[in-house]
C-alpha cells in the first residue's frame, strides 16, 4: 500500500504561482511513476503531469510551460512537487496526486487539494 499526503492548495490572483506537494510513504519502493490530475467543476478528472523513474517528465498541452513537476527523494518517502506559475482562471480545479505502481498493478490516490484561481 501507498498513502499519498498532498498540501499547498488555496486561492490565488490570475498569473500567480502556487506549488503543491504530495509525500508517498509506505511501500514506496513499488512506485513506478507519481504524477497529478484535476477535477474542474462539472468536468471528469484529466491529466496534468506525471514524473517516471528515470526523472523524465511529460505534461498537458495545457499547462506546458507554465507547470513543473519534480520529485525528491528520501529514505522512506517520496515527495513530488508542481509547481505552477502563471496561473489562469481555468487552472481552477480540485488537484489529485497519483502513484502507480507496475508490480501492484494499483494506482493510488490522494485526498485531493483546491487551487482556486480568482480575482
Amino acid at each position: 500500500q501507498v498513502q499519498l499526503v498532498e498540501s499547498g492548495g488555496g486561492l490565488v490572483q490570475p498569473g500567480g504561482s502556487l506549488r503543491l506537494s504530495c509525500a508517498a510513504s509506505g511501500s514506496i519502493f513499488s512506485i513506478n511513476s507519481m504524477g497529478w490530475y484535476r477535477q474542474a467543476p462539472g468536468k471528469g478528472r484529466e491529466f496534468v503531469a506525471r514524473i517516471i523513474g528515470d526523472g523524465s517528465s511529460n505534461y498537458a498541452d495545457s499547462v506546458k510551460g507554465r507547470f513543473t513537476i519534480s520529485r525528491d527523494n528520501a529514505k522512506n518517502t517520496v515527495t513530488v512537487y508542481l509547481q505552477m506559475n502563471s496561473l489562469k482562471p481555468e487552472d481552477t480545479a480540485v488537484y489529485y496526486c497519483n502513484a502507480h505502481s507496475g508490480i501492484y498493478a494499483a494506482d493510488y490516490w490522494g485526498q485531493g487539494t483546491q487551487v482556486t484561481v480568482s480575482s
